[in-house]
């Protein structure tokens, strides 16, 4: 087959299958995106590339894997402006000090305890070519992020999104990822001036010029997108087209100066303004085509990198579980105890380590980068993968067991209940 009718082929499987197994996981109570996830994975050496090897090499041949890789880079990256553009820090001031313990005790708790699982798993799954500091930064960041998109899905779908808890896991998960993906710049930056690619004062010059550049002068300008859109109820197709650009020139600049494509994306969506109409309508603008389209390309290549079978062996399966026990005693526990102790009550606190606790498509993310510059082995990759979605497949179930939904009715209704002022 040519490489086109191949692409044409790839791309159709891999959206009959997330859809199937997006359904699928909707019928037993879990969020679509982890269905379309775990298909991804069985699209690749997991499954497909066991059971039906002849079928698997026909489908997805070694030889275009690049082009699948480009276009699901295409797809992250307008994913990655859509998280941008979502977040929304000022958030964090409606909630107190609660909210403000609890994020950052939710960053700093699983990055301590992921630096120094880094001591245990570096000698094991990594070697000299990758500087400890930078496996251990990475393990860190790769345990502190939360997935704010499945988070407000799970809170969406349960109806969650208007009561104490769900607020406050928003503002909590909105920091968090604004300060991962900061620790993880760094990270990048260390790593890839560390192989040469480009001097260091360059990048971090570079990049602080670039970063307040956006922030005190593009993000005024930005702000006419929105004049644009509360004056005409809608943006043109040559204002979509504009943004567009926007979107990929700052992607296209983080990536000169030596980051990544990603955090250029990230950016140019958390300079966006923030009012709720706007956001609501750039979302229905870009999210169907993301959603449907591009996102499970990057979930089928995630899982074409990952192979389960290459985790053999007692020792990388007590690896597995420890970075599995790492990530949940990290997050859960540290954001549910900081919560308790900054006076959220038990059953609120628990919900929010519960929900704080998913990595979801981010974690993705983050790992794929991590391959992409070499900071983790193939083996660690899949271990990581697979931690990603456990901690957010048990995030739904233990969440009905803590705050079922008729305790979700009856907030809702003492809320709808109270007089506004």
């Amino acid at each position: 087959m040519s490489p086109s009718v191949t692409l044409i082929l790839q791309i159709a499987v891999i959206i009959a299958a997330a859809r199937s197994f997006g359904l699928l996981f909707r019928y037993i109570k879990q969020p679509q995106v982890i269905g379309e996830m775990v298909a991804g994975i069985l699209l690749g050496p997991s499954l497909l590339g066991w059971a039906a090897p002849n079928l698997s090499a026909v489908l997805f041949p070694p030889s275009s894997l690049g082009y699948l890789s480009t276009i699901s880079q295409v797809g992250i990256v307008i994913y990655m402006f859509l998280v941008g553009a979502a977040l929304n820090p000022d958030e964090l001031k409606n909630h107190g000090h609660a909210a403000v313990i609890t994020s950052h005790v939710s960053i700093i708790a699983p990055f301590v305890l992921g630096a120094f699982l880094a001591l245990f798993l570096y000698p094991r799954l990594s070697d000299d070519s990758v500087p400890f500091l930078g496996f251990a930064l990475f393990m860190g960041a790769a345990m502190s992020v939360t997935a704010f998109p499945v988070l407000a899905r799970i809170l969406t779908d349960r109806n969650m999104l208007g009561t104490r808890l769900g607020t406050l896991a928003i503002a909590c998960a909105a920091v968090d990822d604004i300060t991962g993906w900061c620790i993880l710049a760094y990270i990048v930056v260390l790593v890839r001036t560390q192989a040469g690619s480009k001097p260091l004062w360059m990048t971090i010059a570079g990049t602080i010029i670039f970063g307040l550049l956006m922030l005190y002068g593009v993000k005024r300008l930005v702000r006419r997108f929105y004049t644009t859109y509360e004056r005409r109820g809608q943006l043109s197709e040559g204002v979509i087209a504009v943004l567009m650009l926007f979107v990929l020139a700052s992607a296209l600049i983080t990536d000169w100066l030596g980051i990544h494509l990603l955090f250029g994306a990230f950016l140019a969506g958390a300079i966006m303004p923030k009012e709720r109409t706007f956001v609501r309508y750039i979302f229905e603008k870009f999210e169907s085509v993301t959603v449907v389209l591009l996102l499970p390309l990057f979930f089928a290549f995630t899982g074409l990198r990952m192979n389960l079978y290459s985790m053999r062996g007692r020792g990388i399966w007590l690896c597995c579980g420890a970075i599995i026990l790492v990530a949940i005693s990290g997050k859960l526990a540290g954001s549910m105890i900081a919560a308790r102790a900054a006076g959220v009550p038990w059953r609120d606190a628990a919900g929010l380590g519960i929900l704080m606790n998913a990595r979801g498509l981010m974690g993705f993310v983050i790992l794929n980068l991590g391959l992409d510059i070499g900071v983790i082995s193939p083996v660690l990759f899949s271990m990581m993968v697979l931690m990603a979605l456990v901690t957010t497949f048990m995030t739904t179930p233990l969440l009905e067991w803590i705050y079922p939904l008729k305790l979700i009715r009856a907030e809702m209704s003492e809320m709808e209940a109270v007089p506004v002022a």
